[in-house]
């Protein structure tokens, strides 16, 4: 199994991103994605999932309305698309799978559940 994030880069306040995470060896039917971020000097955070199966999103406070997560299941590739960014959102992005059974509303956003990580792509927002 592997997760792949890319899509990081630098750009302004106000700004938009598309980072997308490519997933082989496991079907995003049966796999949740869940997106983290880590930002310099500070844990892990849970920022948005997108559900196995019927594909239902949910997102950290901070980031609804600015966060929108999609899917192609065939490419199997998920995506995020980050508008308005803010300086805040500076940090480490990473995917990561968690199968099914194996989260709740309550643990979504918690680094335990999830079995398989990508490795980070990291997205700079300057002001």
């Amino acid at each position: 199994v592997q997760l792949q994030a890319s899509g990081g880069g630098l750009v302004q306040s106000g700004g938009s991103l598309r980072l997308s995470c490519e997933v082989s060896g496991l079907s995003l039917d049966t796999y949740a994605i869940g997106w983290f971020r880590q930002a310099p000097g500070k844990e892990h955070e849970g920022v948005a999932l997108i559900s196995a199966g019927d594909g239902g999103t949910y997102y950290e406070e901070s980031v609804k309305g600015r966060f929108t997560l999609s899917r192609d299941n065939v490419k199997k590739m998920v995506y995020m698309q980050m508008n308005s960014l803010k300086p805040d959102d500076t940090a480490v992005y990473y995917c990561a799978a968690v199968p099914p059974g194996y989260i709740t509303l309550q643990t979504m956003f918690t680094l335990s559940p999830y079995v398989y990580w990508g490795q980070g792509t990291l997205v700079t927002v300057s002001s």
